[in-house]
């Protein structure tokens, strides 16, 4: 049996994460993200030009995200 893993003293921000990655550069995250958000829509666009409607038995995911963008301060209604 594996070791329990110790849970992180403090939870970790998400956007606090990214600019530390990108050395604090606002401009930089949000083009990364940006990219990045291009880069999986092309792939949901291939995706769904390759699978059939039976495979997903009709289902059928659109590319424009439906839910409302939940404001920073207010992440817990996003759960």
């Amino acid at each position: 049996m594996l070791a329990a893993q110790s849970l992180p003293e403090e939870i970790i921000d998400p956007i606090e994460e990214a600019l530390s990655f990108h050395e604090g550069n606002a401009r930089v995250t949000i083009a990364t993200l940006l990219a990045d958000c291009g880069h999986l829509r092309q792939q949901l666009r291939t995706a769904k030009a390759c699978i059939s409607r039976g495979f997903t038995r009709g289902w059928r995911r659109g590319i424009e995200k439906q839910d409302s963008i939940v404001a920073l301060g207010d992440r817990s209604s996003a759960a």
